[in-house]
């Protein structure tokens, strides 16, 4: 029995979940030093710095739902036992790539945007509607990660190989 190919699948859905969810936690936590100190000046701000904060979180939960996809696609969850053989293992591996390292890097890019945006808020809590959109657009591109791999991933298990 090949078991190469699984373990190439297992270790693409791992770095999906684990590089998304190292991003999404540097991230929220840079978020929540910023939050902290404007809600040490105002805490009626609380609302609006939290959700900013866990805007770059959502990529983990990505990643996530990559590796959840890819394990019942391998038949690691769910039963099946699926033949993952070495071909079909490095393409489940390739599909999982953009949202372990697009996870990552946008979450910290977000994050970047979040920490700008909290100081928005704090100098101008009226303009908060505006201050979201700038780590919105970084979400974008983590959507569009998350989307590719599901495609491949799901393109790769009707695959005949």
């Amino acid at each position: 029995m090949n078991t190469l190919g699984i373990v190439l699948a297992l270790l693409g859905a791992v770095l999906a979940a684990l590089m998304a969810g190292i991003g999404s936690a540097i991230a929220v936590g840079m978020g929540g030093q910023a939050a902290a100190g404007v809600v040490t000046e105002d805490p009626g701000k609380f609302g609006k710095v939290l959700i900013l904060q866990l805007l770059p979180g959502t990529q983990g939960i990505y990643g996530l739902l990559i590796a959840f996809i890819t394990l019942t696609q391998i038949g690691v969850i769910g039963g099946g036992g699926a033949e993952v053989t070495f071909a079909k293992g490095l393409l489940y591996f390739a599909a999982c790539l953009p949202m372990a390292i697009v996870g990552y890097y946008s979450a910290v890019s977000q994050a970047k945007a979040s920490v700008g945006s909290i100081g928005v808020v704090a100098k101008r809590p009226e303009q908060f509607g505006k201050a979201m959109l700038f780590p919105i657009m970084v979400e974008t591109y983590a959507i569009f990660a998350l989307l590719i791999s599901i495609l491949a991933i799901t393109g790769v298990g009707n695959l005949n190989i």
